[in-house]
């Protein structure tokens, strides 16, 4: 990243009971709210979820760029992340952590071992994981295709 600083900007508005709008300009808006376990419901993006998939996105866009940036071609990627949620001493509800499970397709030309450690370098890179206390631990999966 150069040195320069990168500012982000989203709002949101209340719009019922415990529901708003999440917005950052000129994306669409997102329905966001508390997820049932605090009150809410499961028919929007919770904070909760929001987080997760923050992580997981930024594992995979820094996978993907690594992989570019080291010539090994990728043919597909798809992965689930499952955060957890727990009430810690002198902190209350804290992201403990994420598990992020990419299903990485290559050929069979492709050194797995070359992507296995593209995988853990994403998983020391994620900007997104680095900048939670939690602990985020990639496992891939590496297919041939």
């Amino acid at each position: 990243m150069a040195d320069q600083a990168h500012q982000y900007e989203t709002t949101v508005e209340w719009t019922e009971g415990r529901l708003g709008t999440l917005t950052a300009a000129p994306r669409p808006a997102i329905a966001i709210g508390a997820p049932p376990e605090f009150g809410g419901n499961d028919q929007v993006w919770s904070p909760e979820h929001l987080c997760v998939a923050a992580v997981n996105a930024c594992v995979m866009l820094t996978f993907l760029a690594i992989a570019a940036n080291s010539k090994v071609p990728i043919q597909g990627y798809a992965a689930s992340a499952v955060g957890t949620l727990e009430k810690v001493e002198g902190d209350g509800p804290v992201i403990t952590g994420v598990v992020v499970k990419p299903r990485i397709t290559i050929a069979g030309d492709v050194d797995r071992a070359k992507v296995e450690r593209l995988a853990a370098m994403a998983e020391r890179h994620c900007y997104i994981s680095n900048s939670l206390k939690a602990a985020v631990t990639v496992e891939p999966e590496i297919v041939v295709g």
